[in-house]
């Protein structure tokens, strides 16, 4: 399906204009390991737990366990659909498959989305909120930008991943916004 649908020329072509390995490429594509970004959410989340039981918040605990469910949802989503695309890579990695969707992409997404909408509430003032959506699609840009032009991916495979981050973090800012963030005293 993913392997010779409709937009997999589109794909190809917009891969081949846009790869170019280079070291800035890997570092950008890194930004979206594991090792990378699930550390950046989890000291949000130990930062908003302290800030929320702190100020006397009930159930204080709660946004960010909130947020660490789509962190755990994202193999347990990825994985099986990479096995039932079976997607092969770009001519830029060794022959395999399991290349779609993009489990850094979606990595990135949820835990700097989750980390950003964590934060949200806490900062003061606009700007600060501002800055920190900025640098969080930042991050999520400069990940798929190393990712395809370093070659790891398709293009598809990218916006797949955002596509299913998209759903994962609308889902998590609805579920703070009905009273799943204990709001700040």
């Amino acid at each position: 399906m993913t392997a010779d649908g409709p937009l997999v020329g589109l794909d190809e072509a917009a891969s081949r204009a846009l790869i170019h390995p280079d070291r800035l490429s890997e570092l950008l594509a890194d930004l979206g390991n594991v090792p990378v970004a699930v550390p950046v959410l989890a000291v949000v989340l130990v930062y908003v737990s302290r800030r929320h039981r702190r100020t006397g918040t009930d159930h204080w605990w709660r946004p960010a366990v909130a947020a660490a469910v789509p962190m755990a949802l994202v193999p347990a989503l990825v994985v099986p659909l990479k096995l039932l695309t079976d997607r092969p890579g770009t001519p830029a990695v060794p022959p395999a498959t399991g290349y779609f969707p993009s489990g850094h992409t979606a990595t990135a997404v949820v835990a700097y989305g989750a980390a950003a909408l964590l934060l949200l509430p806490w900062l003061r003032s606009a700007l600060a909120r501002r800055a920190v959506l900025a640098l969080c699609a930042a991050l999520n840009l400069g990940v798929a930008l190393g990712l395809v032009r370093r070659g790891y991916h398709w293009p598809l495979d990218v916006v797949a991943s955002w596509c299913l981050g998209t759903v994962l973090m609308t889902l998590l800012w609805q579920f703070l916004a009905r009273g799943g963030r204990s709001q700040p005293k």
